[in-house]
């Protein structure tokens, strides 16, 4: 048995900004009433059509991992894509990011449509595949274009929402290293399929006109129940791998949780008992970014020093389904 570590992470933001004010504008709410409920002052909008379609910003996110960890293309030997936005129904984004890597060596490619446990599902794979030596070297992904599928006039969804990028790449450690994923837990509750939902547009319920006039091809959620859910499960995730590693919460240096909501993220330090600034927090800035906001939070939170090698982090997600995971990793 091997085994993985990230070597390298990579992250992209779309160019334009849409603030709380920004928003104000075109559906009944204000800076204050978002604020006090959701923590998020800011949140980035992908233009599509220059340049940051789904693909493209997670090519940009990948390059920058891959330029970090000292790989190239050919390198890279299979990608793991979390999203529940990609450009089109066919092919699968994973194919399209491949092409806008320039990878040449037909690595193995598929997405994961675990919404916003993607990342955490895909990183649970990776580990497994280089664990057991099929594999050297595997971007995971996460990238939304979440902005195309609310509904800007329905201010309990539409304020909470934004696009953006971010990947790692996951390799094969030495044995004398340290850096390791150390454990992780995945799972998934169907019964709560109805909370969190696009109601149309499957193939047993395909997009109508009607459907369109009614708006029932965009997100629609209970955010109470979702709270719930949210909370339940991944404090459940965090004791389950802290139990399994024989540590106190505490004992971990870094916790990025999905940034769904800052109340959110705070309810579960509190239950955790975590010690202030061990949260790695960007929904404040950022909204929630599905799949992509916990590699977006890994990179950012590398980048400016804070997660340093030979730290432990533990990575803390749900999303709709209800699918919830979590990994735990020395970096």
């Amino acid at each position: 048995m091997y085994k993985s570590k990230i070597t390298g992470t990579g992250s992209y933001l779309p160019k334009k900004i849409m603030t709380n004010e920004d928003l104000s504008k075109i559906v009944e709410t204000s800076s204050e009433w978002i604020l006090e409920r959701t923590g998020i002052e800011t949140r980035y909008i992908a233009d599509t059509k220059n340049g940051e379609s789904n693909s493209d910003m997670a090519a940009i996110a990948c390059k920058k991992a891959m330029d970090m960890a000292g790989v190239e293309a050919k390198d890279i030997e299979m990608i793991v894509f979390g999203t529940c936005t990609p450009d089109r129904r066919l092919p699968h984004a994973s194919a399209e990011l491949q092409r806008k890597l320039g990878i040449e060596n037909e690595c193995a490619c598929f997405d994961l449509g675990a919404a916003c446990s993607g990342f955490v599902y895909g990183m649970t794979i990776a580990d497994n595949f280089i664990k057991t030596g099929t594999y050297k070297n595997i971007l995971v992904v996460g990238a939304e274009v979440l902005s195309s599928i609310v509904d800007w006039s329905d201010r309990g969804t539409c304020i909470l929402f934004g696009d953006g990028a971010g990947a790692v790449v996951l390799g094969r450690a030495d044995e004398n290293e340290t850096s390791e994923v150390l454990g992780a837990t995945l799972g998934c509750d169907g019964s709560g399929t109805e909370y969190l939902k696009i109601e149309t547009g499957g193939s047993s319920s395909p997009l109508t006109h009607e459907d369109i006039d009614a708006k029932n091809n965009f997100i629609q959620m209970e955010g109470r129940t979702v709270f719930k859910y949210a909370t339940r499960t991944m404090i459940g995730n965090a004791m389950k791998l802290l139990d399994q590693s024989k540590m106190e919460p505490n004992d971990v240096d870094w916790y990025i949780p999905h940034q769904a909501n800052i109340r959110i993220i705070e309810y579960i330090a509190k239950k955790l008992r975590l010690q202030d600034g061990k949260c790695v927090v960007t929904v404040n800035k950022y909204g929630n970014n599905s799949s992509a906001t916990i590699p977006i939070a890994i990179d950012e939170a590398i980048r400016d020093g804070r997660i340093k090698r030979g730290q432990t982090v533990m990575l803390d997600a749900f999303g709709a389904g209800v699918t919830t995971g979590a990994v735990l990793f020395r970096f």
